[in-house]
């Protein structure tokens, strides 16, 4: 076996839990080969870059190892090597969403009664003009 479809390798390397999304994931643009965009059916070996988008996150990765069946974890991970500097940067990014605080609504819903009236009063309209 000297190549692998795209997206059967994506799911055989533990970065989709199904053959569909990583399809979806390919057919949206989230993959990319040699610095390209790719389609599903595209054949990778050994040897190609790949980078893979996964919510936030960038992997660079280089791949070692081809599988057409999903294994374990631990044969999962002997399929790819993560280049160290996108390694870098997505454990960056993970930490600062970490910190970061998390998003609070701060608008303050319908308007009451008494501010409806009041737009009203600014806008020209009385209640005596509206019947």
């Amino acid at each position: 076996m000297d190549k692998v479809r795209l997206d059967r390798w994506l799911w055989a390397a533990r970065f989709y839990k199904t053959r569909s999304q990583a399809a979806e994931a390919v057919s949206g643009g989230k993959v990319q080969v040699h610095d390209e965009r790719a389609k599903r059916s595209k054949m990778v070996g050994v040897g190609d870059r790949v980078r893979v988008r996964v919510g936030p996150y960038d992997f660079l990765l280089t791949i070692t190892g081809l599988a057409e069946r999903r294994g374990s974890a631990k044969d999962a991970v002997g399929l790819f090597v993560e280049d160290e500097a996108g390694k870098a940067t997505r454990l960056k990014l993970a930490e600062q969403l970490r910190v970061a605080p998390p998003p609070t609504f701060e608008g303050k819903g319908r308007p009451t009664k008494r501010d409806r009236r009041e737009m009203e009063r600014l806008s020209g309209l009385d209640e005596s003009d509206a019947s």
